[in-house]
């Protein structure tokens, strides 16, 4: 037997018959269980879907036209009759969107099936949506994600996209970009705390706040140990655990700034993450006994704008800092500002050494050393809050953040010797 397939135009109007059934069964069982009129029902909206594939399919932008226009004359209509008992719009706007789809559908069948799907996805998600607006977003978390959005979507593609220093390894446009991938991170982390964090326990808490701050996470975590000793095994998993958060960023920062370089310490990386995976889940295995009080839901912003700009103003500063002490210098003088760059943020370093290197103003084998002295100093700072928790905490902690160096330059060891 031959292999059986759809013919393309079949498939568009599958397609869209079965977005516009999705939709229109939704917007028929809202109607039903709030009483209110039905400005549409499945019909219409099946209906919908295929007046736009099949004016769509007949090739004839005017028919296309005037069939959207009709579609939007009818669907204005509709709400002019049922606003008094429904003044909401969604309805309304549903069946334009099912109308949009089908003639999607005409060209793109499989992107026209997610842009159904995600429009039901929306519809039936209505009470969770509200309820997450109205009750548990904040003033200031909206002023977040608008900022965010104005970051990503008006000020990143304005930005020139080629160097603009005398030296050429500052590109405003991947500085920016790194710099809105960092918002993006804390913002995630955040969210992921205000979700699971005040029931998670101090070792998750820790894992999710590390996207925020992991050094912020090894203080933290430390501060609470010296306050409460019974909670000290659990601080300590949670400290060791936010170090997968730094290694996820470290792995994001290098995608951006250079793929090479990450697919050349790629097996370094994965060593960092899993063995500080395997120290905490083993730190929490032999502490179960223990039960730590949950840490408190975290409040405040999603993301700190001068925290990101920081990164930015540091990320420039060491890349044009270690492109001229090694013109200037030589290499051990670029390695040695590496260094003082890893002790005060090792994200920004790293995507500085990255750009360096994928703009051909550092070698590859440097660059990764380059990259394992961040990772150590970096470290090495991190020793200095762990510290603060005393000393019961820091003995536990310290051989977690040893470990985490020690996987590093065995993998990158290991890697040149094969």
């Amino acid at each position: 037997m031959g292999d059986f397939s759809v013919p393309p135009v079949a498939a568009s109007i599958l397609v869209a018959l079965g977005a516009g059934l999705l939709i229109g069964i939704d917007r028929e069982r809202r109607a039903r269980e709030e009483d209110v009129p039905a400005a549409a029902g499945v019909r219409t909206f099946a209906i919908v879907a295929l007046s736009g594939v099949f004016a769509a399919l007949a090739g004839s932008p005017v028919l296309l036209g005037a069939v959207a226009a009709g579609v939007i004359a009818l669907t204005a209509l509709s709400y002019s009759k049922t606003r008094d008992a429904d003044p909401g719009l969604t309805t309304e706007m549903a069946l334009l969107a099912t109308f949009l789809t089908g003639a999607l559908a005409a060209s793109n069948p499989l992107l026209a099936a997610a842009a159904g799907v995600l429009v039901v996805i929306l519809l039936v998600s209505r009470g969770a949506l509200h309820g997450f607006a109205r009750r548990e977003l904040s003033e200031r978390e909206l002023q977040d994600a608008v900022l965010l959005a104005a970051a990503a979507i008006l000020v990143l593609p304005i930005l020139p996209d080629h160097p603009v220093d005398p030296w050429g390894v500052v590109n405003p446009r991947l500085v920016w970009k790194l710099t809105v991938l960092i918002m993006l991170v804390d913002s995630a982390g955040y969210v992921a705390q205000r979700l699971v964090g005040a029931r998670a326990g101090l070792p998750i808490s820790g894992l999710l706040g590390g996207f925020v701050s992991s050094t912020a996470v090894v203080a933290t975590m430390g501060k609470r140990a010296r306050q409460d000793p019974s909670v000290c095994p659990s601080a300590v998993a949670g400290a060791a655990l936010s170090q997968i958060a730094t290694v996820v960023q470290l792995a994001l920062v290098l995608a951006v700034s250079n793929p090479a370089l990450l697919q050349r310490l790629g097996g370094s990386l994965i060593s960092m993450g899993m063995s500080m995976a395997a120290y905490g889940g083993l730190v929490v295995l032999r502490s179960r006994t223990h039960a730590a009080p949950p840490p408190p839901t975290p409040g405040g912003r999603a993301f700190r704008l001068r925290t990101a700009l920081s990164f930015a103003a540091a990320f420039t500063a060491v890349a044009l800092l270690v492109a001229w002490l090694q013109r200037s210098f030589g290499a051990t003088w670029a390695l040695a500002g590496v260094v003082v760059g890893g002790f005060a943020d090792a994200h920004s370093t790293t995507a500085s050494v990255g750009s360096l290197s994928a703009q051909a103003q550092m070698a590859p084998e440097l660059a990764a050393i380059a990259v394992g002295l961040i990772v150590t100093t970096n470290t090495l700072s991190k020793l200095g809050f762990a510290w603060v928790g005393g000393a019961r905490y820091f003995l536990r902690l310290a051989p977690a953040l040893l470990l985490l160096v020690a996987s590093f330059w065995l993998a990158w060891w290991l890697e040149g010797a094969a």
